[in-house]
C-alpha cells in the first residue's frame, strides 16, 4: 500500500473526489448531512443544518431540500478514518454500521476502496507485525491475538506471521529480559524467573522460549556465576 505519506495523499485525493461527487449531488459544501455523519452526527443533524441554511423548517418537500447520497456519505466516513491512520476492512465495516450506513452501501464502498488499494488487510497486517515487533517486542502469539481482534482474516494473519524469524524473535526476548532485569536486582532467583516468564508470556512468547531466555539471562548475572 506504499508509505504512510503515500496512503494519506491518496486518501486526501479520494476525499476531494468524494466531496466533488457530494457537491454535484446537490449537497451543500458546508455542514451537510454527509459531513454530519462523517463527524459522528446523525442524518437529522445534517437535515436541520441544511434547513436552517435554506431558511426552512427542514420538512420534506420544501425548497432547497435534497437527500444525501448514501454512497457519498459512506465514502467520506471511510476516508476520514483512513486519514487518521490505517484501518482493517472489519474496523471500517464496524464504523459504517455504527454511523447507520446500509450493509449493501458499506460493502460497495469498501469493495471500491479495496480495488484502489486504500483498504488492504494484507498490507495492514504486515505493517502491524513490523511495527509492534520494533516498538513493543511482541511475539507471534500476541500479534495473532491482536490482529484477530482487529478483524484480519485468519489466512492473512497466518501469511503475515510466516515472515517472523524465530531466531530474531528470540533475540527480541533476550533484549526485553535484559532491560527488565535492571529493575529486579536483589530479588531471589525464583522470583525473578516467575516475573520475567510472566512478562514474556504477556508479550506472546511461548513457555519454551521464555524459560530458556530467562534461564540464560539469570545464569549470566555475576551473583549466579559459578567460580
Amino acid at each position: 500500500m506504499g508509505t504512510d505519506a503515500d496512503r494519506l495523499s491518496a486518501a486526501r485525493r479520494a476525499l476531494a473526489e468524494a466531496e466533488s461527487v457530494a457537491s454535484a449531488s446537490g449537497l451543500s459544501p458546508g455542514r451537510t448531512s454527509s459531513t454530519a455523519l462523517a463527524d459522528g452526527g446523525t442524518p437529522a443533524d445534517g437535515e436541520r443544518g441544511r434547513g436552517r441554511a435554506a431558511g426552512t423548517s427542514g420538512r420534506s418537500g420544501e425548497p432547497g431540500r435534497s437527500d444525501p447520497d448514501p454512497h457519498a456519505v459512506a465514502r467520506r466516513i471511510v476516508l476520514r478514518q483512513l486519514a487518521m491512520g490505517p484501518r482493517t476492512r472489519r474496523q471500517l465495516e464496524d464504523k459504517l454500521r455504527d454511523r447507520g450506513c446500509e450493509r449493501d452501501v458499506a460493502r460497495g464502498v469498501l469493495d471500491r476502496m479495496t480495488e484502489v488499494g486504500l483498504v488492504d488487510d494484507e498490507s495492514y497486517a504486515e505493517m502491524y507485525v513490523r511495527s509492534k515487533q520494533e516498538t513493543k517486542g511482541l511475539a507471534a502469539g500476541a500479534l495473532r491475538h491482536e490482529l484477530r481482534q482487529k478483524g484480519v482474516p485468519e489466512e492473512v494473519v497466518d501469511a503475515a506471521l510466516e515472515e517472523i524469524d524465530p531466531e530474531r524473535e528470540k533475540e527480541q526476548a533476550r533484549a526485553l529480559v535484559a532491560r527488565r532485569l535492571r529493575t529486579m536486582r536483589g530479588l531471589e532467583r525464583d522470583v525473578q524467573t516467575r516475573r520475567l516468564a510472566g512478562f514474556l508470556a504477556r508479550k506472546g512468547y511461548g513457555p519454551g522460549v521464555a524459560y530458556q531466555v530467562v534461564r540464560e539471562a539469570l545464569d549470566e548475572l555475576p551473583e549466579n556465576r559459578r567460580d
